[in-house]
């Protein structure tokens, strides 16, 4: 029956999840719970469908072979299967990537010795032909190992296979398909008993690639950080306040800065033509300006040639108010981010509620996140912007007195160490007097970074004077990250105990 079958190899849809799942779990009998879930294969299907492959047979998925692109300068060849996955929501791929990085291959045990599975890796190396990738990577299985462990070290292993002598099914197979072992890696995936948890680094690499030249937009590595530490004062009108504004925009983008951030709420100057109503009613009142800073920022980004963290302004959604913010790009793009947690004197005073998005942003300096004040002081939230390929954090911040102003350094230090990224906070300084709840501010405006030796002794890259309107212009090399992240003193991203917890997000 087998032999008169049409055999159809194409790309994989969301509709064939329920076959997936029945081939997927006959195929790994030694890890029957470890399967793709609909969720992770429809996020795979979004971000490159052309990578997700299949063979069908009768209806069936006979095979399959997932693969993401990646920036491979980016890894070391130590790497995990969880890092080179980058989380559920695959944040380790990217367009602009040199290598095609294969995450799985089945074959359904009923459709064996079909020679399928050289199909879907000839279709592979065709798909990375096509996209000018420098070269197909994946982490090998060595199944049989385990029956060797007592008597031959993974590389005796290896020779062994390539002599023959041994037979391994996923190994013998990848070195008759062209690729080379390019290295061992311990701890590769976790409960991969079979393996004993190593695997075969292969490679397979595209004679065909050309380096792309390289383009004035291409990611930096060094990064050019600029931080407004702004003063509180009243501004006889709106057009006073952007007046401001764009000098600060002006004057940073003047030293080809990166970035510019405001800080919390900067804007509450306005709020002082407000001041005889309730301060729920203020806030609201402030809270009509957002959209018209909003267009203002988003015309300074691309005048100016900067991308613009605007700090956060009130946002009205029905009856409800957040605190909001804008990445304001230089292409003209923006995006969103929220306020997750709001303080008591937020929720007493003004109503304020909570937001729900969290996310990471794509920019031309990389991926940077972005919280809002009290947001810094709960870790869970920067370690899933730092587990999603978070670079620079920015933090910017409204605190009246210096314990408070000491709980957002303290903690964006500490989500410097423990993420392994640059963390940028700025606040207001100076007096309000006409303004209910915003009477005082106390700031000192900082760079932090990890601990380690190829960054300063403190951790502290830069810092303003407290106090004081002024700006910061700090630069920050992203590859110091990546030195770190492989071969820093300690090495707080890599060794987790996921054996013992996990950290993911409920949406």
């Amino acid at each position: 029956m087998i032999d008169s079958a049409k055999i159809e190899l194409r790309n994989l849809r969301v509709k064939d999840y329920e076959e997936l799942k029945v081939s997927m779990i006959k195929s790994y009998h030694a890890m029957p719970h470890e399967y793709w879930t609909k969720g992770e294969i429809k996020t795979l299907i979004n971000k490159f469908p052309e990578g997700q492959l299949c063979i069908v047979i009768d209806n069936k998925i006979a095979g399959c072979a997932l693969s993401i692109i990646v920036d491979y300068d980016k890894f070391d060849d130590n790497h995990t299967y969880d890092e080179i996955l980058g989380g559920e929501n695959f944040s380790t791929h990217t367009k602009n990537g040199n290598v095609l990085y294969g995450i799985d291959v089945f074959i359904h045990p009923e459709y064996r010795g079909m020679r399928l599975g050289r199909r879907l890796y000839e279709a592979r190396k065709e798909l990375c032909e096509h996209l000018n990738l420098k070269a197909i990577v994946f982490g090998g299985r060595i199944p049989n190992y385990a029956e060797y462990a007592d008597e031959l070290t993974p590389k005796k292993y290896i020779e062994k296979v390539k002599l023959q002598e041994i037979h391994d099914p996923v190994l013998s197979f990848q070195l008759s398909n062209d690729f080379h072992v390019k290295k061992v890696i311990k701890g590769y995936l976790s409960g991969d008993h079979e393996s004993k948890e190593y695997a075969t680094l292969m490679e397979w690499n595209n004679i065909y690639y050309t380096k792309p030249q390289k383009l004035v937009n291409t990611t930096k590595t060094v990064v050019r950080l600029g931080l407004v530490q702004w003063q509180m004062r009243l501004f006889k009108d709106y057009e006073a306040l952007v007046s401001q504004i764009e000098f600060f925009v002006d004057a940073v983008s003047n030293y080809q800065s990166d970035f510019i951030m405001f800080p919390e709420l900067f804007n509450a100057p306005l709020m002082a033509q407000f001041n005889e109503l309730s301060e729920p009613e203020a806030i609201r009142g402030l809270s009509s300006y957002t959209e018209r800073l909003l267009e203002t920022f988003r015309e300074f980004a691309i005048n100016y040639n900067i991308n613009i963290i605007t700090g956060s302004m009130p946002f009205p959604e029905g009856e409800h108010m957040y605190n909001v913010g804008f990445l304001c790009r230089r292409d003209g793009s923006y995006e969103r981010y929220e306020k997750l947690h709001i303080t008591p004197a937020e929720e007493t005073a003004w109503g304020m509620k909570g937001g729900n998005k969290l996310e990471t942003f794509d920019t031309d300096c990389g991926k940077i996140g972005v919280l809002i004040c009290y947001d810094i002081e709960f870790p869970e939230v920067s370690r899933i912007l730092a587990e999603e390929g978070m670079n620079i954090l920015f933090v910017p911040f409204m605190t009246d007195t210096q314990n408070g102003y000491s709980r957002v350094k303290i903690c964006a230090q500490a989500r410097a160490v423990e993420n392994e990224c640059y963390v940028a906070i700025a606040g207001s300084v100076g007096n309000l007097p006409k303004v209910d709840n915003m009477d005082i501010q106390y700031a000192q405006s900082a760079v932090l970074t990890p601990s380690d030796f190829a960054f300063p002794v403190n951790g502290i890259k830069a810092e303003a004077t407290p106090n004081t309107e002024s700006t910061l212009l700090v630069d920050v090399d992203l590859d110091l990250l990546k030195e770190l992240h492989n071969y820093g003193s300690v090495r707080n991203m890599k060794d987790r105990r996921k054996d013992l917890y996990s950290l993911k997000r409920k949406k």
